[in-house]
């Protein structure tokens, strides 16, 4: 470590003492955005700038396997993100599927990170659909150190969609009328068709870049999550930004629905 660096190591030191343990989230949501900024104002390529934000994927689930948050989710390739030039989406698709063998390859802790993709996978290219098919089969028999939900190819409007008519498929598979799943139809059972279904909602969402809106990440299961915006790019988010936002949620005093 040098010298300089020393005032701003103990400073994070003092930060992670500080946090009470009984107030983490137990599931994150991290709008992962900045990339294509942070590579522009660096003079590099596109690419580069995604690679940079990939190695810093993996630094944060290793945070989090530290801190004893058991759940996260990233949005990674939004379905309004389709839309990019051919080149930079195939060098992205490649950069998405090495960062998530990567993850399903680490042991934070000594433990094992369970990755488990998210979205629409027909909206995919066949290759990284197939690759996210492979790493969502990985089985380890340990307990994982973090549950790694992956939005890729994700839109959170689709994902309701997507619930609903799991629904009424469910309901014609039953002899059920639409009119008496309308009286019948319930939050939870919307719930219960998510993708991230089973799973706790998001206590906490972190966006980089300085935005401040969720394009769309986790509509229904954000309805009551606190959020932190940090004017950091993604490939420039630190330990110590993550610290504070976890400091931030545990002074929150959260209310729900009021």
């Amino acid at each position: 470590m040098r010298l300089r660096d020393l005032p701003y190591a103990v400073y994070e030191r003092r930060l992670r003492r500080a946090l009470p343990a009984d107030r983490l989230p137990r599931h994150i949501g991290v709008v992962v955005d900045g990339n294509r900024r942070w590579a522009r104002q660096a003079g590099a390529h596109t690419a580069d700038g995604h690679l940079a934000g990939a190695d810093t994927i993996v630094e944060f689930i290793g945070w989090c396997a530290e801190l004893g948050v058991p759940t996260v989710t990233l949005y990674m390739l939004s379905t309004d993100n389709m839309s990019r030039s051919s080149d930079e989406l195939d060098q992205l698709m490649e950069i998405i599927g090495d960062t998530l063998e990567r993850l399903a390859e680490s042991r934070p802790g000594g433990r094992p990170v369970r990755v488990h993709p998210v979205g629409a996978p027909e909206l995919l290219p066949e290759p990284l659909a197939a690759r996210l098919r492979e790493i969502a089969e990985i089985a380890d028999d340990e307990s994982p150190s973090v549950h790694v939900n992956v939005a890729v190819g994700y839109g959170g409007r689709q994902e309701i969609v997507d619930a609903v008519k799991a629904l009424l498929r469910d309901a014609e598979d039953q002899g059920r009328s639409p009119g008496a799943v309308a009286e019948e139809l319930t939050p939870g059972a919307i719930a219960d068709r998510l993708y991230t279904r089973g799973q706790p909602d998001p206590d906490l969402i972190i966006r980089t870049s300085g935005e401040q809106r969720l394009s769309g990440f986790l509509m229904w299961q954000s309805a009551y999550s606190e959020f932190y915006f940090c004017e950091a790019l993604w490939p420039d988010f630190r330990r110590v930004d993550f610290i504070r936002a976890l400091r931030d949620f545990a002074q929150r005093q959260r209310r729900y629905g009021g």
